[in-house]
């Protein structure tokens, strides 16, 4: 029945006819929307959600021969960067292919770097295969590659490989440390800080699991960074109804674009510290820093530079992925985190939590390895895959700059620099006749906006109401992966539409 509050109101007997149909047919059994898990059902993924399911069905109707005002869908919703036609980095796939066909091993066509690498991880898997399970931590070499990694990163800060926990994706490494926060009833459940806008998988694992949201807003007249002021406005809030527990940061952000800087990280920590918050550091566009003068730096390593008085106090998760930067190999789920001063006793259980799922997928856990054990100068593959990611990083800079420029152009919209991540979220104006018009439809008039223009343009966007945003503004999450001249017509489309919406309804 969602489909009808989103795209378009079916005939009243339709309807009835449904309900009846489906309060017939659920009489005999178990499992109902009564009777099923109601966290559940609070959970809402807005970049999967509503405008992406009519998506796929315009696209239906589109092989149907169904006659559109375009003969494409453009899915600009989410960040699957090798969908947009990114192209995958050509030592990840030797390696890959090699460790998932090892015959390949005596093929002269590979390089022999790309062989070293594919045989060590191979041996350190059961069977010499990728098909065999791992240790439920992950691969111990892998996870002293990862270690080795986060000291290069961190300019020399030790890591303990017995800290790192190769993960199913970030999201999954996310969602574990949300299971072990978790814990309460009533005043004392636990309340978990996320950034507002946030992405949509912190407030699906937190309706999940029961606990509270604490918002805390991000200050869009200054590029989406973060207020001290408004971190401790919004923890004296909750503390009047929870227990708030955890402190949620994307840096840099999804889906605002943001790079946080050196000091708001300083910040973060210091409140975090003297607030009594474990901090979770979400840094899987790590890579992905564009604007001049913006620089990523690790909650792990400010939180070292700060000095004992911190680094021996405050707990720290952070997670990265081998699905975003100059990678974008979302569909291998390969992803870390590394916890910090974690109680001895919780990392026990943690560690339980995570042998009860038996491992991240193998294959996953490989590519990692590949991303913190890329090719070093003169090794053979080094030229060219620096070459490979140099030319993806500065094309999606390049992107980044386009998008931002193009949509600063239309009335009524407004949208801050991209300064890293792989989004804009313009802030866009919507005159009130639009917004009475979908109250009246009981839509948000943001997904009113982005369904319209589904509808009319074929470009799929998320409504920034998927993402939260201050009361009575309005926003979308687009993504700058498409390729440039995909791209040119896509905001050429959005420009377009919304010129002609603002008309329509002004």
């Amino acid at each position: 029945m969602l489909q009808y509050m989103y795209f378009s109101e079916p005939p009243r007997g339709l309807v009835q006819e449904k309900m009846t149909e489906n309060a017939a047919f659920s009489q005999n059994k178990v499992l109902t929307i009564d009777t099923m898990n109601p966290n559940v059902k609070k959970m809402e993924y807005a970049v999967r959600g509503p405008i992406v399911q009519r998506a796929m069905q315009i696209e239906k109707e589109l092989r149907e021969g169904v006659k559109k005002p375009f003969t494409e869908v453009i899915k600009a919703n989410i960040g699957d960067a090798h969908a947009m036609g990114q192209q995958p980095i050509t030592f990840f796939r030797q390696v890959l292919a090699l460790c998932s066909y090892p015959e390949l091993l005596n093929d002269n066509m590979f390089p022999e770097d790309a062989k070293s690498r594919a045989r060590r991880i191979l041996q350190a898997c059961g069977g010499n295969s990728l098909g065999a399970y791992s240790a439920s931590q992950g691969i111990d070499c892998v996870r002293q590659d990862v270690a080795r990694y986060i000291e290069r990163r961190d300019g020399g800060v030790p890591c303990d490989p017995d800290n790192v926990y190769l993960t199913t994706g970030a999201s999954n490494g996310i969602v574990t440390m949300l299971q072990l926060l978790v814990c309460g009833e009533g005043a004392s459940k636990t309340g978990v800080m996320i950034s507002i806008p946030q992405y949509p998988l912190y407030s699906a694992a937190l309706a999940e699991l029961g606990a509270v949201q604490v918002n805390y807003y991000l200050n869009e007249d200054k590029c989406w960074s973060m207020d001290l002021s408004e971190l401790e406005r919004s923890l004296a809030e909750a503390r009047k109804h929870c227990n708030p527990k955890a402190l949620c940061v994307i840096n840099p952000g999804n889906p605002t674009g943001q790079v946080q800087s050196r000091q708001c990280i300083e910040d973060v920590i210091r409140f975090a510290a003297k607030e009594h918050l474990f901090l979770m550091a979400d840094e899987v566009y790590q890579d992905n820093v564009y604007a001049e003068g913006c620089q990523f730096h690790s909650f792990k390593k400010v939180l070292f530079e700060l000095g004992p008085q911190y680094s021996n106090t405050v707990e720290l998760a952070s997670f990265h992925s081998t699905s975003k930067c100059y990678m974008g190999e979302c569909g291998f789920r390969g992803g870390y985190m590394e916890v910090i001063n974690m109680d001895p006793e919780v990392k026990a259980q943690l560690t339980k939590l995570v042998s009860i799922r038996l491992c991240a997928p193998v294959p996953g856990q490989a590519l990692m390895d590949l991303v913190v054990n890329s090719p070093q100068p003169g090794e053979p593959s080094y030229t060219t895959f620096m070459k490979e990611r140099t030319a993806t990083l500065s094309l999606l800079a390049e992107k980044a700059k386009l998008t931002e420029e193009i949509l600063n152009t239309v009335p009524g919209i407004t949208c801050n620099p991209v300064q890293g991540a792989m989004y804009s979220f313009p802030n866009i104006s919507l005159p009130q006749k639009a917004i009475k018009e979908a109250k009246a439809l009981g839509q948000v008039p943001d997904m009113f906006y982005c369904m319209k223009m589904l509808e009319e343009t074929g470009i799929c966007l998320v409504p920034g109401s998927g993402f939260g945003q201050k009361d009575g503004t309005y926003h979308f999450r687009m993504t700058i992966l498409p390729p440039t001249d995909k791209l040119k017509i896509l905001l050429a489309k959005v420009k377009e539409f919304h010129l002609r919406f603002t008309q329509q309804y002004s």
